[in-house]
């Protein structure tokens, strides 16, 4: 497990004590994720998934339980999580804080084609304006000054070469921001695996945990970085006309929109590649397991930097 807290079966029944979901039938470890604890739950009643938060606080996180309740009620496919009997959605397990929620039908992609990209994309633009009334807000733990802070930190262990590159583009992002478009919840971290499909539909988005307050547009450019990229750390022009489009259809781009989208895509690089460089290099103690590399997100950076974004559009 990525980030390991152990729950036994007899803690969890106990635990449960707590809800009305019925018998604990199984409990299993899932071993993707970077920065929780999870685990999937059947009970009598039916099946959830089980996370113990690593690293967000208990003040932290009504926020994001909330966030994923509001989209549910508003027709999201996210999970939507489970009440004690007390109506809390937030509770404590092995001294973290953990929920419970349902878990969702359905698989993530690791190939998508044209049509799983215009999917994504639609549902991309429903979540954004149905949580247009959401009435919380929370700030991006992960934007300008969380940037300049990590760059400092990772710096050393780069080489020449890639601390310059480095150093240009938090100086270019902090000259260039995307602060005057607009603005709202944004899942900011909707990559293939926080996706799940039924057949052609989308039938499931996860991982809410990165949820913030930001530009619309910086969200779209993080989901085409990861769902239309090419092995050449290219996007795939089919597949980012596509997505674009049906986001559009759903929530029209404006002009000022289409023209930094550029500097979208590379901030959207910047981010990931900033956080895996942290990851690799300065994980916590038993924090990090599965680490993603680095370089991946280094050099579509430098694609978008050298290709002007592909000058891919609607």
């Amino acid at each position: 497990m990525a980030v390991f807290t152990p729950v036994s079966e007899a803690e969890l029944t106990v635990w449960l004590n707590n809800y009305s979901l019925g018998k604990l039938l199984e409990l299993q470890g899932i071993a993707s994720g970077i920065e929780n604890t999870n685990y999937f739950v059947t009970t009598s009643n039916g099946r959830y998934v089980l996370t113990l938060f690593e690293k967000l606080s208990p003040g932290e996180l009504p926020f994001y339980l909330n966030l994923m309740a509001h989209l549910a009620q508003h027709g999201i496919p996210c999970p939507s999580p489970m009440a004690d009997q007390h109506n809390h959605f937030l509770g404590e397990l092995n001294d973290k804080p953990a929920c419970i929620v349902s878990r969702l039908s359905g698989k993530s992609l690791t190939q998508p084609n044209v049509a799983d990209c215009a999917a994504v994309g639609a549902m991309l633009g429903q979540l954004h304006s149905a949580a247009q009334s959401f009435t919380q807000s929370m700030i991006n733990a992960r934007a300008a000054s969380w940037r300049a802070h990590t760059a400092s930190q990772v710096i050393p262990f780069l080489s020449p070469q890639d601390a310059a590159l480095l150093q240009s583009e938090i100086i270019f992002h902090a000259q260039h921001t995307l602060s005057t478009l607009p603005q709202g919840i944004i899942h900011a971290d909707l990559f293939r695996d926080n996706v799940l499909f039924d057949g052609a539909r989308v039938s499931g988005l996860i991982d809410f945990y990165f949820a913030c307050n930001d530009s619309l547009l910086y969200d779209l450019a993080i989901t085409v970085n990861d769902w239309c990229m090419g092995a050449d750390s290219a996007l795939d022009q089919p597949r980012t006309q596509a997505m674009l489009r049906a986001y559009h259809e759903v929530r029209p781009l404006l002009s000022a929109e289409r023209e930094v989208w550029p500097i979208a895509l590379r901030v959207a690089a910047l981010r990931f590649w900033l956080s895996r460089l942290h990851d690799l290099h300065l994980p916590r103690d038993g924090e990090l397991i599965n680490a993603h590399d680095p370089e991946q997100f280094k050099h579509i950076l430098q694609r978008h930097i050298a290709t002007n974004g592909d000058a891919v559009w609607l």
